[in-house]
C-alpha cells in the first residue's frame, strides 16, 4: 500500500478546489520515488492538469467543473485516476487499493473517471459525464 505525505498540505488543496471564492480549479497527487503519494501541484486551466499525466505516470486528480444552465449555475467535482501506458502492470493493479488513501481526502465528487489514453482526457467529455450523474437539466436551451 502506498503512503500519503503530508496529508493536510493534500487537504488544503482540496479546499482550495472546493472553494468557490479561489480561482484553483484542480489539484493532482503524484507518486515520488519511495511510492508515497505527495501534493505535486495545483493550477487553474485544464490544459495544465493534462500535462501532468506523463506516459510512465500514476495521477489523481481531484477537479471542479461548472453545470447546470442558464437557470442555475453549480459546481461539480471529478476524481480523476490517470496511469500512464508505460506503467506496469503490477502499479495499475495497486492503483485500485490505493484510490481508497485517495479518497480519505477527497471525499465528495460526482463522478470517478480512469483514463489510460491521453486522447480520451477531455473536459467536455468529463463535463457530460458529470452532467448525466447530476440528474435532469431544467433550463430553457437558453445560457
Amino acid at each position: 500500500m502506498a503512503k500519503m505525505n503530508d496529508k493536510e498540505q493534500i487537504l488544503e488543496a482540496y479546499n482550495d478546489v472546493r472553494n468557490d471564492e479561489t480561482a484553483t480549479n484542480w489539484c493532482c497527487l503524484k507518486y515520488d520515488e519511495s511510492n508515497t503519494l505527495s501534493l505535486d501541484s495545483m493550477g487553474e486551466e485544464f490544459d495544465e492538469l493534462k500535462a501532468k499525466f506523463g506516459e510512465d505516470e500514476r495521477v489523481y486528480a481531484f477537479l471542479r467543473v461548472q453545470t447546470g444552465d442558464e437557470m442555475s449555475k453549480r459546481m461539480k467535482f471529478a476524481l480523476i485516476m490517470w496511469v500512464g501506458p508505460r506503467v506496469s502492470a503490477m502499479k495499475k493493479a495497486k492503483m485500485s487499493t490505493e484510490k481508497a488513501f485517495v479518497k480519505q481526502v477527497f471525499l465528495n465528487f460526482a463522478v470517478e473517471m480512469l483514463f489510460d489514453d491521453l486522447h480520451d482526457v477531455k473536459y467536455e467529455k468529463i463535463r457530460e459525464e458529470m452532467i448525466r450523474a447530476g440528474g435532469a437539466n431544467y433550463g430553457t436551451g437558453r445560457s
